[in-house]
This record gives C-alpha cells, structure tokens and sequence, in this order.
C-alpha cells in the first residue's frame, strides 16, 4: 500500500515521479503539455501509475480550469518544475513578462484551492537573483503572505547528492500553516559520489563530474566553451547519447524514449535530477507524517 499522495505538474518526463514513487509514493495526478514529453511519460509510469491512465488525470495544459479542477484535494506533496526559460541565463531572463514566467501563478491558484500538504518546486538557480531578487521576492511572498505557506528554499547541486553532474537548481519546499512540524524542516545533508563519469561511460574519463545538460550548444565541439556533451574518454572524444545522460540524471537502465535521440537529450535537459529530488522528499514526509 502507499503511505503518501502527490501530484506532478509541469511533469516533462517525470523525475518527481519517479523520485517519490521509489520512496512508496502514488501519483494521483499530472500535467504535461509537451507532446514528447508526454509520449516519454506514458511510456515509462503506465505500468507503475496505471490509474493515471485509465482514469484520464494525465492531462496537458494547466492553465484550463477543466484540468485543474481535475487536481485532488488535500494531497500530501506537490510537486512542479515549473517552466524556467523565463528565469535562466541561458533564455532571455524576461521572468513574469514571459507567458512561461506567468506559470508560476497557476501553481500559486491550484495551492490556494486544493490545499496540499507540502509542496516541491523546482527551478534555475538564477531565479533567486532574476531582476535583482524582486521576482523571487514576488513568488516568496505569494507562497508564505498570501497562501501562508512555511517556505524553505535552497541552491542544491545535483553532485551533492551522488550524482555525478553539477546541474545547481533552486528547490523551494513549503508546508500547510496547519501541518503541526515536529521538527524544523532541514535540506537534506550533502553525500558523496555514486560514481564518476568513468563510469558513465565504461571508461576512463578526463572529468569526474560532467557538466550540466542543457537543452541548446549541442555538438558545439570538446574545446568549445558552450560544450556540455563531449568528453574525453581513454584519450579520444566522446559525445553524450541518452544512455550515458539518463545515468547522469539518476534515470534507471530500463528508462525508456520513445522518441529520437535529439528529444530524449532535450527531455533529460529540461528534467530534474532523481538523487537530489528523492533526498529532498523524504525530509518532507518525515515532517508530514
């Protein structure tokens, strides 16, 4: 039996899903718009989340009030990774005057009327200092003035988690007023690496730790600054494919794409990492239940 509910917006292909189902959680309801995306995550969570499926709770766009209502009540976590080209260097940085910065307040509206719990956002790191704090500030006092949300929030790496690449992300956690804490709600401690890109790619690798995958500068070349793929390994050069960047991210062997491998690269881009995600998660549940 499962011992807590989440729901998963702005789902891409599912590492909160993944992250808490493996710590025994059901997800009760999710959202993703990108078609590819969407084939990726009904081809991986059908078998694990079948209700999701066959009870249509996998929906696309969030912003129709016909999918949130959709949305249950009084879930135990939320989670979203909410959309952060608005916010990173690598977009324009336009933040709320961007349509995908203006997501943020569907997830402000859907916590406002179904209440869960807790939740777990993720975003760019750049999203605490985007126009000098003050859209941090806006989203910081939407969640704990407005919703009276507790709020934590943290850069975290995902190499602080046994992963070995340094995708840095903010990740904001907030718990109900009425959710009694036992304890002070803690980011989890740092832990030290799984294993080392030798190993991702099965040989001896110049770096120990691979750059952050990233969605644009794809083959750009190893001696390029704005390479993220190419690596040195048993001294020639190897370019990343999905099967090395899903084990980087945390994805299991058996994680499938259903798509070509330009998407499946995208899709890891835009994805959040397992370790990190998962770590975060149980700290939350020791304080939710």
């Amino acid at each position: 039996m499962n011992s807590f509910l989440f729901v998963d917006l702005f789902a891409g292909i599912g590492g909160f899903h993944l992250a808490l189902h493996q710590l025994g959680g059901q997800c009760v309801y999710a959202s993703e718009l990108d078609s590819f995306a969407r084939k990726t995550y009904e081809a991986n969570f059908k078998n694990i989340s079948p209700s999701l499926f066959e009870k249509n709770l996998f929906r696309g766009d969030i912003t129709l009030d016909e999918n949130q209502e959709c949305i249950p009540y009084n879930v135990d976590i939320l989670c979203a990774g909410f959309p952060c080209q608005a916010f990173s260097i690598a977009g324009l940085q336009k933040g709320f005057s961007d349509s995908r910065g203006t997501l943020f307040f569907e997830i402000a509206k859907i916590l406002k009327n179904k209440q869960p719990k807790s939740f777990l956002l993720e975003n760019v790191r750049h999203l605490l200092k985007h126009d000098d704090g003050k859209t941090f500030d806006v989203i910081y006092n939407i969640l704990t003035k407005e919703l009276s949300y507790t709020v934590y929030y943290k850069i975290i790496k995902a190499s602080d988690h046994g992963l070995p690449t340094f995708r840095p992300r903010v990740y904001i956690v907030g718990f109900r007023h009425d959710i009694e804490k036992k304890e002070e709600f803690k980011f989890p401690d740092s832990s030290s690496l799984k294993f080392t890109m030798s190993d991702v790619f099965e040989g001896e690798c110049s770096k120990k730790i691979g750059k952050t995958i990233i969605v644009g500068g794809r083959g750009s070349g190893i001696n390029d600054k704005r390479n993220w793929d190419a690596y040195l390994v048993d001294a020639q050069i190897k370019v990343l494919t999905p099967k090395e960047a899903k084990k980087m991210m945390g994805y299991p062997s058996d994680f499938v794409f259903p798509v070509s491998n330009t998407q499946a690269l995208k899709q890891l881009g835009n994805s959040v990492a397992i370790d990190p995600v998962r770590a975060i998660a149980n700290n939350i549940l020791k304080i939710i239940k």
